[in-house]
């Protein structure tokens, strides 16, 4: 009886240092992350200051906003966009880069295996009384081969925290990739929004040229009948001159807007949309503009995301840099055969299996160095995210500052128009009756042609300044499982 119990208590003190490395297993180094509290901040969080016509804070924002537009051109542009702009192509890329170096230290949990083998032909030695004698070696072919095994004990967390640290960065990455997507929406809507309205200043401004030439016409008539002066037909002259100045400027921008829209959607200049090419009315929202809250733009803005995800991987970092202080164990074994084809001796087959501790005692400095690099690091990151935080806030609400201002000043405009179209029509009247001067109607007529030029221009600045608040709400794109993202040459998108 007291036999066996004696062979129980020696088994626990011989694998007690086996049941400890079990126990610290479950050790992380480093601290644990946690959200910045920035993001639950009510003055962060709530309603937006500013609030613009149009708008609806009570909506979220789609994904596909772009469909608020109701235009199956734009639609059809964005599509392509998506499959073929390069810099989207691009960012795809380094999201998969990034996946990859995530896979890569996931891989750190398992062993690792080395295997090696070969054939000799040479002298081989005899065994003679468990010696060796090499002169009586006989010549021939002799083989041998093993495999090594080694794998990491992660008993501080160093492997945990390298994958923590990985998946952190593979998330800012992604997010980064959401963050070019938003702006290759947000530009390509605005380089055809930009080439529609364009159109229409065009348009305008071909009907005021139009109309001065009727002028002078008229008054080229009249000086030739002797009703008019000279004077009368320069002025008339050069109000046509005026009208016909204002064209090729905007000719030229509604060139360079097809031209981006080109690019946007990878192609050469030659490759512009003939939807695009042919729009001459600026697409205008069926709905209004969902705006939703602080906390809603906070989840949406992509450069927050890829702000937030990298201080997660920074803070993971310490938690690496604290377990370089500790030893590194790891369990390995290894097996071992030779076989000599002489005959002289028989296989030989040796195998070991044991841990392994790794312990840098002389750079124990160099380590406590790496750790406060990497806590200044998550520091600096911590500041860099409370500052992603203020702008987007920032951009969103001079972005609805801007836009309100905008529609405002059409609004103004639009009467502006309306009345200066009325006046036109009247001092023509009279002045076809004889009961005005020719001065009067050009004046009329200037004040006309001004109006529209400033209600068309007034037009392209909402039709940039909304694409600004979309972009400024993050475009719609939410945070996302890091899955694997179809190649955008395929031209799959993201639902």
């Amino acid at each position: 009886m007291h036999k066996p119990m004696r062979k129980m208590t020696r088994k626990p003190t011989r694998f007690a240092p086996l049941f400890a490395a079990a126990l610290l297993a479950g050790c992380m180094s480093g601290p644990d992350y946690r959200p910045p509290a920035s993001l639950g901040e009510p003055a962060a969080t709530g309603a937006f200051v500013s609030q613009a016509k149009g708008t609806d804070p009570d909506a979220p924002l789609p994904a596909d906003w772009w469909r608020l537009y109701d235009d199956p051109a734009l639609d059809t542009i964005i599509e392509a966009a998506l499959a073929a702009n390069t810099d989207l192509r691009a960012a795809d890329a380094n999201l998969r880069r990034a996946r990859a170096v995530l896979s890569e230290a996931r891989a750190g949990r398992y062993p690792t295996t080395t295997t090696n083998g070969g054939a000799t032909w040479g002298r081989g030695m005899t065994s003679q009384g468990g010696a060796y004698n090499t002169d009586a070696g006989h010549e021939g072919w002799s083989e041998h081969g093993g495999i090594t095994a080694a794998w990491e004990v992660d008993l501080f967390g160093r492997v945990g925290r390298a994958i923590e640290a990985a998946r952190g960065d593979a998330d800012a990455v992604a997010a980064a990739r959401d963050a070019v997507r938003v702006s290759v929406v947000a530009e390509t809507t605005r380089a055809y929004s930009q080439a529609c309205a364009l159109g229409d200043s065009i348009a305008v401004a071909r009907e005021s040229l139009a109309l001065t030439e009727s002028s002078y016409r008229i008054a080229a008539a009249q000086q030739q009948a002797g009703s008019a002066s000279t004077l009368d037909l320069e002025r008339a002259g050069a109000a046509a001159a005026n009208a016909r100045a204002a064209v090729p400027p905007l000719e030229a921008q509604r060139k360079v807007a097809l031209f981006e829209l080109a690019a946007l959607m990878g192609r050469t200049p030659s490759g512009i949309p003939a939807s695009a090419s042919a729009c001459v009315r600026p697409p205008t929202l069926r709905r209004p503009i969902p705006i939703g809250d602080g906390a809603a733009l906070l989840r949406r803005r992509p450069d927050v995301r890829q702000a937030e995800r990298t201080l997660a991987a920074d803070t993971a970092r310490v938690g690496v840099a604290i377990a370089d202080l500790y030893p590194r164990i790891s369990l390995g074994g290894a097996f071992n055969a030779l076989h000599s084809g002489s005959g002289q001796f028989g296989p030989a087959v040796s195998f070991s299996l044991g841990p392994l501790i790794t312990w840098s005692f002389p750079n124990i400095l160099v380590a406590r160095a790496r750790i406060r690099q990497a806590r200044a690091s998550a520091d600096a990151d911590l500041a860099r995210f409370d500052g992603v935080v203020l702008t987007s806030l920032k951009e969103t609400e001079q972005a609805l500052t801007r836009y309100a201002a905008a529609l405002d000043e059409q609004t103004a405009l639009a009467e502006a128009r309306d009345r200066s179209e009325r006046a036109f029509r009247l001092a023509d009247l009279r002045y076809r009756a004889g009961s005005i001067s020719q001065l009067d109607q050009i004046v009329a007529q200037t004040s006309l042609t001004d109006a529209r030029a400033k209600l068309a221009a007034a037009n392209l600045r909402i039709a940039s300044d909304r694409v600004d608040v979309f972009k400024a709400l993050g475009g719609g794109w939410e945070d996302v499982p890091p899955e694997e993202a179809p190649a955008t040459g395929s031209g799959q998108t993201r639902p």
